[in-house]
């Protein structure tokens, strides 16, 4: 006997998210969808309480876009987009590690998806996804930079909007998220955020940290010549690695 599968189902336009429903409904019998969510942020939430075996998501929601939570989520569970983006825009992802439906759906292209879907959590690990989507990326308008950060806050993991950090400075083993709020702690490496996050927005001041040049109250010099970055909403003197002092220049 198969195994019965569990979805999560994201479309921001109820009218489409109950006729995917319905056809999943008929072309997916078995298929159980323990989760509906009309924005990205939920969407997240319900896979990481749901652990489903797949995920139909819409590229475009609120929050955090489909591409956000696919991001987020690689590996864990299969994913199949809906989206108003043409085909040339989804060639993509026709390596097989993403499916996809086209709006307004066309059920003949659900089947397909479906067919696919369904064979490969019978038989394959959810794929790492990071290939296709950058080439998605790249070929819907370039580089689309982090927004958002999931990140631990005592016992509890919570979303961060990236706009809302002032700095992050790591350590050997984590690297803090500094709001104005207070401070959480994720694991990802300084460098792979430098290479997701905005250039134009964040900055490297010291091999340890990096400055969102929208929280910047002043830049100083001291006497001996050193240079620190003082914050509108936190009180650290964050100091600039000499190497550095080239991003201030202007200010």
């Amino acid at each position: 006997m198969s195994k019965r599968a569990i979805a999560v189902v994201a479309e921001d336009e109820t009218v489409l998210r109950d006729e995917l429903v319905g056809h999943l409904a008929t072309l997916w019998p078995e298929l159980r969808i323990e989760g509906l969510a009309k924005d990205g942020v939920q969407a997240l939430s319900l896979i990481d309480r749901l652990a489903p075996d797949v995920a139909f998501l819409d590229i475009q929601m609120p929050g955090l876009s489909g591409i956000d939570v696919a991001r987020q989520v690689s590996g864990r569970c299969h994913i199949v987009f809906v989206t108003a983006y043409d085909e040339h825009a989804i060639a993509a992802f026709e390596q097989g590690a993403i499916d996809y439906v086209l709006k307004p759906i066309d059920p003949a292209r659900l089947s397909r998806a479906v067919e696919r879907v369904r064979a490969r959590t019978q038989s394959e690990a959810p794929a790492s996804l990071e290939r296709a989507l950058d080439e998605f990326s790249r070929r819907t308008g370039g580089k689309k930079y982090l927004r958002w950060i999931r990140a631990s806050i005592a016992d509890e993991i919570r979303l961060i909007l990236v706009d809302d950090v002032c700095f992050f400075l790591a350590d050997a083993k984590y690297t803090t998220v500094a709001t104005a709020a207070g401070d959480a702690i994720i694991r990802t490496p300084l460098k792979q955020l430098r290479d997701e996050l905005d250039p134009d927005v964040f900055i490297n001041i010291h091999r340890s940290a990096i400055v969102n040049v929208n929280a910047i109250q002043r830049v100083v010099r001291d006497s001996d010549g050193s240079m620190e970055v003082l914050l509108k909403d936190r009180p650290e003197r964050l100091p600039v690695s000499e190497s550095h002092w080239h991003c201030f220049r202007s200010m």
